[in-house]
């Protein structure tokens, strides 16, 4: 039987049952079938997934989500200064020093610690959206390495996706501003509404985009959100710690890996599953 020019890592064969049939003086027309498939297949699988000095390479994740404050984009600047001006415009009185913690997290959880009727809160709501869209949104901006992160997953092959708790209206056109868009081949964010305002239910609607499916998927973030997130959605989850987070406040939930630097994520996140990674 011919022995394709597959990679040694599939082992030089792709074979189908009832393939490796004896040597005789004749093939039957079942036999020639499968040798010819199998042939097939190798080339496809040869052509089709990524190669690593001739060799097969296989990652250990197909696609990436991010969250985006404090992971992306460095965005405490302009959601302080519209946290303030919603509070005060509201007659509540909190020091900036204790508005850190609502970076992240959803808004009308946040604004619900300080009003107990709804309708206060939904006006919280509509004045910070305002604000934020007006002047808060573009007083922001990408961290360090964030661009040449972004270059390299795309490149090997990753299928990259937001996952904030900031409406996809509001997302969308701060990751324009900012030259991410392009990196990112579904947008996902939070509903206007309460249908989807929590990281969880943001994790599982981008999961369930055609784009993502079949994907091994590893969620990034920097916060306790991202990370009780993805455990709810059974994925693996890396933790940033240039964000808001910190070190203590994601080790709890046991991720992957935590990485000081988008360099040192990225280079775990394309490390081969046959290598040892060292930081």
């Amino acid at each position: 039987m011919s022995k394709c020019d597959c990679p040694p890592a599939m082992g030089g064969r792709f074979f189908l049952s009832g393939a490796g049939l004896p040597k005789n003086m004749y093939k039957s027309r079942k036999s020639v079938l499968l040798e010819l498939l199998n042939i097939e297949i190798c080339a496809i699988l040869y052509n089709v997934y990524p190669k690593r000095k001739g060799n097969l390479t296989l990652l250990h994740y197909d696609a990436i989500l991010f969250d985006v404050d404090g992971t992306l984009i460095d965005s405490a600047p302009g959601i302080l200064n519209t946290l303030e001006e919603v509070f005060s415009s509201m007659g509540v009185d909190v020091a900036r020093s204790v508005l850190g913690r609502y970076i992240g997290p959803p808004l009308r959880k946040s604004f619900g610690e300080h009003f107990s009727d709804p309708a206060k809160i939904e006006e919280a709501m509509k004045r910070y959206r305002v604000s934020y869209a007006a002047k808060g949104c573009h007083e922001g901006d990408v961290y360090p390495g964030v661009v040449e992160m972004l270059g390299r997953l795309k490149a090997a092959g990753l299928t990259l996706c937001t996952a904030t708790c900031k409406p996809t209206d509001v997302v969308r056109p701060i990751l324009e501003e900012q030259g991410l868009a392009p990196y990112f081949s579904f947008v996902g964010g939070a509903s206007m509404d309460e249908s989807r305002d929590n990281k969880t239910d943001v994790i599982r609607h981008v999961l369930a985009q055609p784009v993502m499916q079949g994907r091994r998927v590893l969620m990034v973030g920097d916060r306790r959100d991202d990370m009780q997130g993805a455990v709810n959605c059974g994925l693996d989850a890396a933790a940033v710690l240039y964000g808001y987070g910190g070190r203590e406040e994601v080790a709890p939930f046991a991720p992957a890996f935590m990485a000081a630097d988008c360099k040192e994520l990225t280079d775990w996140v394309l490390r081969p599953v046959d290598e040892p990674f060292h930081s």
